[in-house]
C-alpha cells in the first residue's frame, strides 16, 4: 500500500498526556550519557535528586506518539523509516517532575522519488497540563526510505544553514557506550531498530543504532559545553541526521560561533558525517 499525502496531512492524533517524575529526568540524563564522571558537578546536577535540573531536550521525548507508523492505514513501510532531522524551540524550562500534554499534527509530506523515498514532518507542542504553559515546539523529520514515488509534492531545498569556511572555533568529543541505546529507549522510544539485531539487519544496518533523539540530546549538551552556557540557556536546537551513530562509537563535534548567542556545528562518528548543518541558539 502506497502512502497518500492527503491521508497523512489529515491524520488525527489524540492529545497525549504524559506524567513524569525525578527518576524519569535522571534516567533520561543517564541515557544521554551524563553521570559517567561522578566528580563532574555540571553533570551531577542532572543525575542527583538534590537540586535536580532537567535537560531541555527531554521535552522532545515527552507525550510521544508511539509506533503510530505501524498502522496499515498510513501506508508507511515502518521498518524502513529513519529519523532524519529534529528542530525544537524551548520556550520555558522544564520542571524535574510534572504532567504535560502533547498536541501533534503532520505538517508536511514530500515525495523524493521511487528510488529515494519520502519525507514527512511531524509537528508537536508540549504544554503543562495544569498551567498550559508551552515548554517546547518541535518538528520531527522522518525519512520513509521505501515509500517514495507516490506522486506527491517534491521536497523543497533543504536546510539553508551555510557552514563556515574556516577552522572550527571549538572541537569536542563525546563518547557513547555499546549499551547506550538500551538505556536511552527507557525514556520512551521503543522502536526495536535500537535494540533488536534482527530488525536492524532487516533495515540494512549491521547492528541496532543509536536513537536520533539521543544523538540530538548529546549534541545539545555538547554545544552548551562549547559555548560555556548552562543547558537552561539553550533556546533552539536544529539538526540534520545524515548517518546513524553506532552505540560505542565516539561523536566528534566541530563548532563555529556566529554571534554572541548563536553557534553552528556538525559531527562525525567512525569517519562518517552523522550530524550536519546544525544550529543552536541561546538566551541573551
Amino acid at each position: 500500500m502506497a502512502i497518500d499525502s492527503n491521508t497523512l496531512l489529515n491524520w488525527q492524533f489524540d492529545d497525549v498526556e504524559h506524567s513524569y517524575n525525578e527518576r524519569d529526568s535522571i534516567l533520561y540524563a543517564l541515557g544521554v550519557g551524563l553521570g559517567r564522571d561522578p566528580l563532574n558537578r555540571d553533570e551531577l546536577n542532572y543525575v542527583y535528586e538534590q537540586n535536580l535540573k532537567t535537560l531541555p531536550t527531554m521535552a522532545v521525548t515527552m507525550a510521544t506518539l508511539g509506533m503510530w507508523v505501524k498502522n496499515p492505514a498510513t501506508g508507511i513501510t515502518w521498518n524502513k523509516l529513519v529519523h532524519s532531522g529534529q528542530n525544537a524551540v524551548f520556550h520555558h524550562p522544564l520542571p524535574s517532575a510534572g504532567k504535560v500534554i502533547g498536541k501533534a499534527e503532520i505538517s508536511e509530506v514530500y515525495d523524493r522519488g521511487a528510488e529515494k523515498g519520502a519525507v514527512i514532518v511531524v509537528k508537536r507542542s508540549i504544554y503543562d497540563a495544569e498551567t498550559e504553559v508551552c515548554y517546547c515546539t518541535l518538528e520531527q523529520t522522518l525519512m520513509l526510505r521505501a515509500d517514495g514515488g507516490f506522486g506527491g509534492a517534491a521536497l523543497p531545498k533543504g536546510n539553508q544553514v551555510s557552514m563556515p569556511d574556516r577552522q572550527a572555533d571549538v572541537r569536542l568529543s563525546q563518547e557513547t557506550t555499546p549499551g547506550q541505546a538500551i538505556i536511552y529507549r527507557l525514556s520512551g522510544d521503543w522502536n526495536p531498530l535500537h535494540i533488536d539485531p534482527d530488525v536492524a539487519t532487516q533495515a540494512g544496518f549491521s547492528q541496532p543504532i543509536l536513537h536520533g533523539y539521543c544523538s540530538y540530546a548529546i549534541a545539545g549538551w555538547a554545544v552548551c559545553q562549547a559555548a560555556k552556557q548552562p543547558a537552561s540557556a539553550l533556546k533552539e536546537l536544529n539538526a540534520q541526521f545524515t548517518f546513524p551513530v553506532l552505540p560505542g562509537n565516539s561523536i566528534e563535534f566541530e563548532f563555529w560561533q556566529q554571534s554572541e548567542n548563536e553557534w553552528l556545528f556538525n559531527a562525525t562518528s567512525n569517519g562518517k558525517l552523522v550530524l550536519n548543518k546544525c544550529r543552536a541558539r541561546f538566551s541573551s
